[in-house]
């Protein structure tokens, strides 16, 4: 084995690349310094897809801090269960955008002061791609504000190919709404934007929020009224509904919400004492299955403002107004992991993302 340490001759490569499979991404690219051999090993195809399939189990929280200045860049907080609390900026991207999905270790950004101007970012090794005008000219604008109601972004680690999707009713100016949604859909191979045309019900007038979930090759959102998912297909790009669990009730004090888990659809009830969970166990057939119910009593003052992130088989992140807090499902044990020290303009659910640390580019 040629290697510029004598030391590394008793491991061989495959033990190496999975102990470098292991590093936070910064560690790994200073790794490729070290000797040829690893600077080969780490530039081959396959360390990517180990990596990403290593990192892909390790699921963080990506916390967007407004400060009280409008004008000042948010900042970046990144919780990770088994790192603890980083900080960093998408400062590299050379506008002030904020957050609009996340997907696979990407995000997708829009600009502040550009409406309509997006971008697809890496913030971990600082690429980022400027996206195509997703039209030619502003002939029509979505309602009510002038951006798109749904955003999502999907990225396929296998082919290390993703998309984008906007969505939302057009109108055209100087007239009312009309019913038809239009949506584009930005290929990353293509480096273009393709568009299609529904009559849709006011289903997508009334979103919940823009909380995307991106499994089994399509995009899901939740309803406002929390009575069914919105599915997008990429494949044959078509809309459907999906049904939630037969046990989910809304109202009367429950909130639900639309998460991942380890790869699957999980939709999450809290209640003021309980927190339901459960996972689509088949997704042909739509049948879910409840996978935990965990007891809120230990944070019974929080629950009121308490927001599920993201979720693994074993932890799930919540955020409060102020507080990232991590349940071990294992221990049953609460923890708070972040708090904010200043005086953020939006509450920290509000700006929190599910995020994984990927060698996944974006160019």
């Amino acid at each position: 084995m040629n290697s510029c340490n004598p030391k590394c001759e008793f491991f061989p490569d495959e033990v190496v690349l999975q102990i470098l499979a292991r590093l936070p991404i910064k560690s790994v690219f200073r790794a490729k310094c070290v000797c040829k051999l690893w600077y080969k090993l780490i530039s081959d195809k396959y360390f990517t897809r180990l990596y990403n399939e290593v990192s892909v189990r390790n699921l963080m929280v990506l916390v967007e801090i407004s400060e009280p200045s409008s004008e000042s860049r948010s900042s970046l907080i990144l919780v990770d269960n088994l790192r603890g609390v980083s900080e960093f900026s998408l400062s590299f991207i050379n506008d002030r955008v904020k957050i609009r999905a996340s997907c696979n270790g990407l995000l997708c950004c829009s600009s502040i002061p550009d409406k309509g101007v997006y971008y697809v970012c890496n913030p971990m090794t600082k690429e980022y791609r400027l996206l195509p005008k997703s039209r030619e000219r502003p002939v029509s604008r979505f309602y009510p504000d002038g951006e798109a109601t749904l955003v999502g972004l999907a990225c396929n680690l296998s082919t290390q190919n993703y998309n984008v999707v906007l969505a939302g009713y057009h109108r055209s100016f100087g007239h009312r709404p009309e019913r038809t949604f239009i949506c584009s859909v930005f290929d990353s191979v293509s480096n273009k934007w393709r568009k299609f045309v529904t009559f849709q019900d006011d289903h997508f007038m009334h979103m919940k929020w823009n909380r995307v979930v991106f499994t089994n090759g399509a995009l899901h959102w939740l309803t406002a009224s929390c009575s069914c998912v919105l599915v997008l297909d990429l494949d044959s790009e078509v809309w459907r509904k999906m049904s939630l669990p037969n046990q989910v009730i809304s109202g009367n004090g429950n909130r639900i919400y639309l998460l991942e888990f380890d790869g699957r659809l999980s939709v999450v009830q809290i209640s003021d004492v309980w927190m339901n969970i459960w996972v689509m166990k088949d997704y042909e057939r739509e049948e879910w299955h409840m996978v935990d119910r965990v007891s809120l009593r230990c944070i019974r003052g929080m629950v009121p403002g308490v927001f599920p992130i993201s979720q693994t088989g074993e932890y799930i992140f919540l955020a409060t107004h102020k507080q990232v807090l991590v349940y071990q499902r294992n221990t049953r044990v609460w923890m708070e992991v972040y708090s904010v020290k200043n005086s953020a303009i939006l509450p920290l659910w509000f700006s929190a993302h599910a995020f994984r640390s990927t060698m996944f580019s974006c160019q």
